[in-house]
């Protein structure tokens, strides 16, 4: 070897490793940015999913809150009312506020995804329909917003994680970035 060519080459070697390491975490960054090779019945079916799944949370907040005024209606919780007091009007209202925005953030993802199902089915082209799958996400977004803030128990947060889930494999199929979890 000639001298100082040892020297050469080692500096370059830490170079052609971070060439590399660039090389392959610029691969890995590029799959999530790119739209996953699927079918139109393949997109259907994540469609159909994230609609059930959004029906399932519904029918779950109604059926809640049908459970809670039948259960605050009965003799026996009017008595623990009267013996606890009542209620601030604040706390009411912040509970309705609380409820309300939740029933008007599902009400809007179940708007968007009827309206992404409709432009869906009356296109060849289901890639045409990434602005409507957009307006899902950002629906889904407010959803998740209000979940995190709220108490809803578990049984909703195991609901709106499978709607959530549901979103987020539509959203890397139209290669939109996902929600947050």
């Amino acid at each position: 070897m000639a001298p100082g060519t040892r020297d050469s080459m080692t500096s370059l070697l830490p170079n052609r490793w971070a060439v590399a390491a660039f090389i392959a975490l610029t691969a890995c960054g590029a799959g999530t940015a790119k739209a996953q090779a699927l079918s139109k019945p393949q997109v259907a079916n994540l469609i159909a999913k994230v609609e059930n799944n959004v029906d399932q949370f519904r029918d779950y907040l109604k059926k809640r809150g049908d459970n809670a005024r039948s259960a605050a209606s009965t003799p026996q919780a009017q008595g623990r009312r009267a013996k606890r007091g009542t209620a601030s009007e604040s706390s009411k209202a912040a509970a309705n506020n609380s409820k309300d925005e939740l029933d008007d953030a599902l009400e809007a993802l179940n708007r968007s995804t009827n309206r992404l199902r409709r432009k869906f089915d009356a296109t060849d082209t289901w890639m045409e329909t990434k602005v409507q799958v957009d307006a899902v996400l950002d629906d889904g977004r407010k959803i998740n917003q209000v979940v995190a803030r709220g108490n809803y128990g578990a049984e909703a947060a195991r609901l709106w994680a499978a709607l959530r889930t549901g979103i987020n494999e539509l959203a890397r199929g139209y290669g939109l970035q996902p929600m947050a979890v």
